[in-house]
């Protein structure tokens, strides 16, 4: 069942009642995908904001490069500070107004019952990221927002000896303007990465773990997509925060 939602253009988005109506099965718990989480407009404006950034606040990379508000981890701590409206609105709120069986929301029960961490990925064609957890400094959710192209995730688990299997378990593919949550097992025991190819294929409801829940599964009938530049937008709770000591106090009043 779906629930329309007003948006900031006019437009009418239908959203989950539930999370649970948009679970992708056959994973372990608990992963879910909106392929429909924002408008093209609100896309257009998140991609706007992103690129009218400061400088500074781009990380270069070898092949991609990223920016993390409202700032870096130090020692696995975040120095508390908000984040800017424009990763407020319509995310959080939207992400709030979607509950599960077990909760009203799905950072009901995270350190700050809301996300107070972004990190924004530019991937080009080509370009991807290797199989890695995202560590124990986040409560075990992460809500990551699609923009520009798609692509597939691939999740990984280690072998009995404990090197990486190098050989995706599930696959799951990202549209623009979607919606991906994963969290409980599935962030604590698998890896996930990106490929680094110019071409998804052999893309079917066999191989992807969400097909019955992309908005267009006849876009890749053909079993192939051609990645386009992609961006993320993840958002997570940083469990632990610090305060600005009383020396940088003066930062405070500028």
């Amino acid at each position: 069942m779906a629930v329309e939602t007003n948006t900031d253009d006019g437009r009418m988005l239908l959203l989950p009642q539930s999370l649970d109506d948009v679970r992708v099965g056959g994973l372990p718990p608990a992963a879910f995908y909106i392929s429909d989480f924002i408008t093209e407009t609100e896309e257009q404006n998140l991609l706007a904001k992103i690129a009218s950034a400061p400088k500074p606040r781009w990380k270069q990379l070898t092949h991609r490069r990223l920016q993390t508000w409202p700032s870096d981890l130090v020692n696995n701590k975040l120095v508390d500070a908000p984040l800017p409206a424009w990763l407020q609105e319509p995310v959080i709120s939207r992400l709030a107004s979607v509950p599960t069986s077990s909760s009203p929301y799905i950072f009901h029960d995270s350190p700050h019952s809301r996300p107070n961490h972004v990190l924004i990925n530019e991937y080009p064609p080509g370009v991807g990221i290797m199989p890695h957890k995202d560590g124990s400094a986040y409560h075990p959710v992460v809500c990551t927002v699609s923009l520009g192209g798609s692509l597939c995730l691939n999740i990984h688990k280690n072998k009995a000896d404990g090197t990486l299997d190098q050989d995706p378990v599930w696959r799951i593919l990202q549209e623009p303007r979607s919606l991906l949550i994963t969290s409980a097992d599935l962030y604590t025991e698998y890896l996930h990465g990106i490929a680094d190819i110019t071409e998804d294929i052999e893309l079917s409801d066999r191989t992807i773990a969400n097909w019955s829940l992309l908005r267009d599964s006849s876009s890749f009938e053909e079993g192939r997509n051609q990645r386009t530049t992609r961006t993320s937008l993840t958002y997570r709770d940083v469990m632990a925060v610090t305060k600005l000591g009383n020396k940088f106090s003066f930062l405070k009043k500028r």
